[in-house]
Parts: structure tokens; C-alpha cells; sequence
């Protein structure tokens, strides 16, 4: 990370120079007093005059280190209070967004927003561009996947927040009991799942009840691209392309063979099973180690961190699981200020707050530095964990997308997909009713959907 951010290099300048710079650019109505703050458009020099004034925002996060992050924004710029509000965590928060998005009132001006759920509130005009307050410069401070992920339809519609490039954890005590060599690929990993549950019916190598994001996680890394959308209305669904088959393939004779647990992620049953050694691989994104050392203390010592399985031996290829971005909502009255924030919060000061508090960075510099790289876990039995994390990040695959209305179509996966594996038959006869069910429902909403 840059040890100075974009907008503090400019606070030096006095203040009086900064609003004379802010009046030369912006309307008339952006120059009177106290409403510098509120200009939909604006330099790095714009948003700097506007932290000296003084404001309040509102930021929607259920991110810890939001609040430490803005603690320190306050003591830097003590003029703006930034109040931190938890409106709940993912979909919850959503609903209450999009409530006040349609009544046209009481969104915050800065909202936590998931990768798989921002295109639905960008496409919706329900967010500022980030391009109109020079953001885009910031491109090449960010991981190509995670940039690509808040860029929609030529907008900049967020700033990334952290991310969740997938690595296979593993707990190496089940592993050395049973013999088993670390998978590299896929055939690897389902032969070591039949092993364990062989000689232990009471184990399993993973858990997997039906996880919407686990299930376009996995057809991202086999190469899929099931959603496109052009002109934010034209959409394309295609849940049995080319990398679903090949996920779908591979992943079929896991559920119909019972070799992955029933057990639900984030249940108290998944963290003693996880600790317990009944499950001994979990398939997820980076943030994952601070829930390891935080709820799974029993084995501390026993996982591992490895790069995720591939179709191909010699092959390097990741996906994104997770992961969240900041945005500036077109409701605010408040952009300037707003739009401070997100940058000092992901490109600033702020990420070294969140690293500290457990997240996964997605900016470059970090990523890349050796301190970072260098980190030897202790609950890992000393690995270099970020050394493999920092590999999954850059073996992305590119060019995936999430559907305008991702949010909708991930909440009917259990009705759709979820019965193949409740009756353990055939996924692709689940995904192919999750494609019917969502392409009806886009169609209801106004999109004009292929659904192949």
C-alpha cells in the first residue's frame, strides 16, 4: 500500500486554497457554504476541501474493522463524525437497502455491499460512480479480479473492500493418519474423500449441504461463465455451459455417494466437526484463517493451507468465494465526504486497520509485501500461509460476472439445486431449474433474459 493516501497528500494545502480550487471546478451550488460536501463530481481536491467542513455520514457495515478504521478517520479529519451502523449481515442488509432505496429515503452514504450482490444496486442506478471523483487511477492499487468485480457495464461502482481468492484448508493430522498425499487435482481430492469415509464412515473430507456461492465459486474456478450482461437489461443465463458440466461431473458422485457431510456451514455441529477431525478439508476464500483461530480452537496446530484442487495436473486455478466491496450510494447528500471515506477506508490508511482485524487484502502492494508474505501462522503449524493465499489471488480466473439480480437467485438455490442434494441426484438437474426459476424471475422484473 502507498504509505500516503491519494487525498491526504493534498490536506497540506490550506483550506481556503483547497475551497478556491473546489468553486474553479465545481457549480455554483457546490461553492456555497457547507454544501461543498454534497457535489455529485469531484477531484481528489474537491474531497479533500470537503473533510475539512464541517459533516456527517452514515456507513452500513458488519465489518469489525469498520470501526476502527473510522476512529481513525475522525482523529485524521475531526471535522467529519462518521457514524458506523450494523443494518445487519449480507441479505438482511440488502432488504433494508433496497427499501430505502425504492422510498427514497434513508440509505446511508456508505454501504458494505458483497461482490455477487453489487451489480444488482449498480445497474439500478441505486450507486455513485466512483469514476466521476477520479477513482479510476486507483486501478492498478487493486487485484485484477476484485477490480474487475466492482467495474459494471463501464461504471466504478465500489471500491474493493478485501477478497476471498479459494485455497483448500486441510487438516493434516486427518491426512497423515489415513496416509494421504496432499490433492492437486480434482480426481486426487475425490479418491482421498472416498478413502477417509471408507475407513471411517463417520468422516468426511468436506461438507457441502447446498451453498449457492460455494456452487458459482467452483463452476468460476472450472472455467465457467453461466451470467453476462450487456446494457445492464440483456441478460444471458447458461448454467450448463462448458465449466458447470466439468464442476457438476466431478462434484456428482461427492453428494450421490454421500462422501461430503449434510452437516450446514456456520453452525455450531460444522465448527465441531471441523475441530473434531470429521471434516478435514474446508474448499473457501482467504478470509477464512481469523474464523479458524477464533472458532476452532481444538485443533489449532493440525490445518494447513494448500492450493485448491484442478482438473488438470500442473494446472493453477482459482476463484473468488467471498469477499466484499464499499460503495457510495446515489442517495447521499453527502458524496464528497462519502467518497473520502471509501478511499481511505480500501486504499488508504484503512486496509492495514482491516488486515489487523483479519481480512484478506485485495490491494496489490500489500499482497505483495514481505512482511505479509512472510507472516508465519502459529495455528498453522508455522506455515507461510499468505504465500499460498497471494498465489490463489493471482491464479483468478478472469472474466466472471454476477447477474443483476444475483441477490434474488441465490436466495431460491435451496428450493432449486438444494433438492438434488437433499435426494442426491443429479446437480445439473437442480442447476437447470435455478436457471428456469431465475430467468422467469429477471423477465418479471423488466430484463429481456437468454436463457440457454
Amino acid at each position: 500500500m502507498k504509505s500516503t493516501h491519494r487525498i491526504a497528500r493534498r490536506v497540506g494545502r490550506t483550506v481556503a486554497a483547497m475551497v478556491t480550487g473546489l468553486c474553479l471546478v465545481g457549480s455554483l451550488a457546490a461553492c456555497a457554504p457547507g454544501s461543498a460536501g454534497g457535489a455529485k463530481t469531484g477531484t481528489a481536491d474537491d474531497i479533500a476541501a470537503a473533510l475539512q467542513e464541517k459533516s456527517t455520514i452514515t456507513v452500513w457495515s458488519w465489518g469489525t474493522p469498520v470501526q476502527a478504521a473510522a476512529d481513525a478517520f475522525q482523529e485524521e479529519y475531526p471535522n467529519v463524525t462518521v457514524k458506523v451502523v450494523n443494518a445487519g449481515t449480507g441479505s438482511a442488509e440488502y432488504t433494508k437497502l433496497q427499501n430505502a432505496i425504492k422510498a427514497g429515503s434513508g440509505a446511508p452514504d456508505v454501504a458494505q455491499i458483497e461482490y455477487y450482490a453489487l451489480p444488482q444496486f449498480a445497474l439500478s442506478d441505486s450507486l455513485a460512480d466512483l469514476n466521476d471523483f477520479g477513482f479510476a487511477e486507483l486501478e492498478d492499487e487493486f487485484t485484477a479480479s476484485t477490480w474487475g468485480n466492482v467495474s459494471i457495464d463501464g461504471g466504478l461502482y465500489a471500491l474493493p473492500q478485501d477478497s476471498g481468492p479459494m485455497a483448500m484448508f486441510y487438516n493434516k493430522a486427518v491426512f497423515d493418519e489415513y496416509s494421504i498425499a496432499v490433492p492437486t487435482t480434482w480426481a486426487e481430492y475425490t479418491a482421498a474423500a472416498a478413502t477417509i469415509h471408507a475407513a471411517d464412515p463417520s468422516r468426511y473430507i468436506s461438507s457441502d449441504s447446498g451453498d449457492a456461492g460455494f456452487a458459482t465459486s467452483m463452476i468460476w474456478q472450472a472455467g465457467g461463465h453461466p451470467y453476462t450482461t450487456e446494457n445492464g437489461t440483456d441478460v444471458t443465463i447458461d448454467l450448463q455451459d462448458a465449466g458447470a458440466k466439468e464442476w457438476t461431473e466431478m462434484w456428482n458422485p461427492m453428494v450421490q455417494d454421500g462422501l461430503v457431510s449434510p452437516i450446514v456451514g456456520w453452525t455450531d455441529e460444522w465448527y465441531k466437526a471441523l475441530g473434531d477431525g470429521t471434516i478435514s478439508t474446508l474448499l473457501t476464500g482467504a478470509w477464512m484463517p481469523a474464523n479458524f483461530e477464533s472458532g476452532i480452537t481444538e485443533s489449532a496446530g493440525d490445518w494447513r493451507v494448500a492450493p485448491l484442487p484442478t482438473y488438470e495436473a500442473g494446472e493453477a486455478a482459482s476463484a473468488e468465494n467471498g469477499g466484499s466491496s464499499v460503495a457510495v450510494l446515489e442517495q447521499s447528500t453527502n458524496k464528497l465526504v462519502a467518497a473520502g471515506f471509501v478511499e481511505y477506508l480500501n486504499a488508504g490508511p484503512g486496509v492495514q486497520l482491516q488486515i489487523d482485524g483479519g481480512s484478506f487484502p485485495s490491494t496489490v502492494a500489500d499482497l505483495e509485501s514481505e512482511e505479509f508474505l512472510g507472516y508465519e501462522s502459529e495455528y498453522f503449524g508455522g506455515q507461510k500461509i499468505n504465500e499460498v493465499l497471494v498465489k490463489a489471488a493471482k491464479d483468478v480466473v478472469p472474466g466472471w460476472s454476477y447477474l443483476p439480480f444475483q441477490v434474488y437467485s441465490n436466495s431460491i438455490f435451496a428450493d432449486t439445486v438444494g433438492q438434488s442434494y437433499e435426494n442426491k441426484t443429479d446437480l445439473n438437474t437442480g442447476l437447470q431449474g435455478w436457471q428456469d426459476e431465475t430467468a422467469a424471475y429477471g423477465v418479471e422484473q423488466g430484463f429481456t433474459v437468454n436463457s440457454k
